[in-house]
């Protein structure tokens, strides 16, 4: 399949692109900066470009099979509106090339950090990822009042380790005691998976240690 990745240059988004190349799909890898350690080959494309630049997110989108975003924010802890509006470019540009299916990369912390330390956690880390919760859930509610084939995946702290593929993914699990955490490599393999798998279309899954 023809998959675009925003926010390819991340470090989950470049481990989006190597699940999916690895799968065997084609990626269109759009980001400001160039994807590292990834050069451009048969099944890669890299288009460099901003998601506040509509016209160049719509270029990017015609003619694909599914769009995965790992879009972040530009400075940590702080509030933005460019990315937000990004994805409002992204979901406008889906709608009118027909293309459905759509990963978004969200945060556990959105609804809550669960487990029964959860009562001390919860406004600690409310408190100190309160801009980036708070775009998250303008992004998530643009996501639902939109008519793309949408999951939201909704992941806790990310690590740089290996791909376990022990994870648990479900729409009502829950997290153990303390801070979990998952690698990038889980995470960008279960997105990619959902590329083709219609289990959760329109619905907003976890995915935890």
């Amino acid at each position: 399949m023809n998959i675009v990745v925003f926010g390819a240059s991340g470090a989950t988004g470049s481990q989006v692109i190597a699940s999916a190349l690895s799968g065997g799909h084609t990626v269109t890898a759009f980001s400001r900066t160039a994807p590292k350690d990834m050069p451009p080959g048969a099944s890669l494309r890299i288009v460099r470009g901003n998601v506040a630049d509509a016209a160049a997110v719509a270029d990017a989108i015609a003619g694909q099979d599914a769009v995965i975003s790992t879009l972040g924010v530009g400075k940590p802890l702080r509030h933005d509106q460019a990315v937000i509006d990004g994805v409002g470019h992204v979901l406008s540009a889906m709608h009118a090339s027909g293309v459905r299916r759509f990963l978004y990369l969200s945060f556990t912390g959105v609804k809550d950090v669960r487990g029964v330390p959860g009562l001390i956690i919860r406004p600690i880390v409310g408190f100190i990822l309160r801009h980036e919760i708070a775009d998250h859930v303008e992004k998530e509610a643009l996501i639902r009042a939109s008519d793309a084939d949408w999951t939201i995946v909704q992941a806790p702290k990310l690590t740089n380790g290996p791909a376990t593929t022990t994870y648990r993914s479900g729409p009502a699990i829950t997290s153990a005691a303390g801070f979990p955490t998952i690698s990038r490599a889980d995470v960008a393999g279960f997105m990619v998976a959902q590329v083709t798998d219609q289990r959760f279309v329109r619905q907003v899954v976890r995915v935890l240690p």
